[in-house]
């Protein structure tokens, strides 16, 4: 089944099956789960999110309580503006009083403040799928924006290849092979409902951006991508 076929079918499931939750429709969308309250609480059991400082989590409402807990618990949280138009934010938990409200797309931008990453280092990536399997394939909304952000982290140093990388989804998003290609991003951990499974880590990350897969308008969509190719060819010199 081919990377849209398969976003197609976890996404007419979840609405047949009465487990698509706010927003609706989930099409087109890092679909929200009936349950994803319980899989962020259920994340806080992974070693690797007890030992983590900093968190990276996408900004989609199926991880708010994830981004919400994280506040919670006095990790620092980074999130990906929306189609990264304005980089990354950085929520300081000190300075946070309503965690909930902090953790939404709007929150974030009043109460966070503009991040350059190469200032911070990651030690958990959070990120949204529409469908995910064992081995450690992930599959997005079909943006790419998910496996971009992991890109850009890698290159400015914030994350490694040892950094560990979950996700939180309903079983239903959970199928049996999910195609990747060499700039997709592979997962670590997936969290649903009363279970953690560790992929088997078939696949290996990506190093940083590949800049000749870049369409030549995401300079101007994405002004921190120009900022990093500037850096990029002159580091190349």
């Amino acid at each position: 089944m081919n990377k849209q076929a398969l976003r197609e079918r976890v996404w007419r499931e979840l609405e047949a099956k009465g487990v698509a939750a706010f927003p609706k429709p989930v099409r087109g969308r890092i679909p929200n789960f009936v349950g994803s309250g319980e899989a962020a609480a259920l994340l806080r059991s992974l070693p690797a999110y007890a030992q983590a400082k900093t968190i990276f989590v996408n900004p989609d409402a199926a991880q708010l309580a994830v981004r919400a807990l994280a506040l919670r618990d006095g990790k620092r949280l980074i999130m990906a503006t929306p189609r990264l138009r304005e980089g990354f934010i950085l929520l300081d938990p000190a300075k946070i009083k309503d965690a909930r409200e902090a953790a939404s797309i709007r929150g974030a931008f009043k109460h966070g403040r503009s991040v350059k990453l190469g200032e911070v280092k990651v030690d958990l990536v959070i990120e949204g799928s529409v469908a995910v399997d064992r081995k450690g394939g992930r599959l997005g909304k079909s943006g790419g924006f998910g496996d971009l952000e992991l890109a850009i982290l890698r290159e400015v140093g914030a994350v490694n290849e040892w950094t560990p990388v979950a996700t939180t989804v309903h079983p239903i998003q959970i199928v049996e092979e999910v195609p990747m290609a060499e700039h997709d991003a592979p997962i670590d951990f997936i969290v649903t409902l009363g279970l953690i499974i560790e992929t088997s880590h078939v696949y290996p990350k990506p190093r940083g951006i590949i800049w000749e897969l870049l369409p030549s308008d995401a300079y101007k969509r994405i002004p921190i991508l120009a900022e990093l190719r500037k850096n990029h060819e002159c580091g190349g010199r």
